[in-house]
């Protein structure tokens, strides 16, 4: 069975990582594919427009498997090279095949994310907790470091100083302070956390697809272009907007006081 559990509704895909028994742990190649196979899939549906990640179970999802850690086995085995190279070629193509969506993503954080879990959440656009949701940069008490991308995430998600409190502790952020310090921009009842995501997701969707993805594309990009160089890619992705169908089909539907009809192609 897939580790990612897929539920359409209308043009918004809910993804549930669904190994409780596990705590939604990401152990190996099988979970690594099937991030990989299903954000190419988004990327290639023009009908998905928004994307929520949630777990299944007490856990959004507790990190790397702690017990392969002791025995050196699967991504822990063999010589320093032969690690480095199963981070690159293993849970490293997690954060690649998330970054690169196209649409909008929402992590409804249901419960722990640990370490890589942790991770998970702040690669996704908009972070959602349930009041039972506990945040945890934890690598450093097992020794260990981001070794998923966490340190190029997090400090994009809560600031650097935050960051840097919460990679070099370790310690756990609850959920109300993680609304404080930014790192989820709600906090939700546990029993209403998919259905707000489902409502926030499906308010991102109802707008017209190509304005969306070219937002996100902006967005992306103003974390390392100077103005000048966002400017200009501004300028050219406006002139696109304005010669979309979907322009037109926005304004008309302004000035009729209705939902737009938007293509998906």
């Amino acid at each position: 069975m897939s580790f990612l559990r897929q539920e359409r509704h209308g043009h918004v895909l809910l993804l549930t990582m669904s190994s409780p028994d596990t705590r939604n742990a990401l152990t190996g190649d099988d979970q690594f594919d099937d991030f990989e196979q299903t954000c190419a899939a988004i990327n290639d549906d023009m009908s998905v427009r928004a994307v929520v990640l949630t777990g299944e179970g007490s856990a959004f999802c507790a990190g790397g498997n702690v017990k392969d850690m002791r025995e050196r086995t699967g991504l822990f085995s063999g010589d320093p090279f032969d690690q480095a190279s199963a981070y690159r070629k293993g849970i490293q193509r997690i954060p690649r095949a998330i970054h690169a969506l196209n649409v909008p993503t929402i992590a409804a954080v249901n419960g722990p994310a640990v370490g890589a879990g942790c991770d998970l959440a702040t690669m996704c656009d908009i972070r959602i907790g349930s009041e039972k949701a506990m945040f945890a940069e934890s690598f450093v008490k097992l020794g260990i470091i981001p070794g998923d991308g966490g340190a190029w995430f997090l400090p994009r998600a809560v600031g650097f100083s935050n960051a840097c409190k919460m990679a070099f502790t370790g310690d756990p952020v609850r959920a109300e302070e993680a609304m404080q310090i930014g790192l989820v921009s709600e906090v939700v009842a546990p029993e209403a956390l998919v259905e707000r995501a489902l409502e926030l997701a499906a308010s991102i969707a109802a707008n017209p697809p190509h304005a969306v993805r070219l937002t996100k594309q902006l967005m992306r990009a103003s974390e390392k272009a100077s103005l000048d160089e966002l400017l200009d890619m501004s300028a050219a992705f406006q002139a696109v907007c304005h010669a979309e169908p979907d322009h037109a089909e926005a304004v008309e539907a302004f000035f009729d006081k209705r939902a737009g009809n938007y293509r998906d192609e």
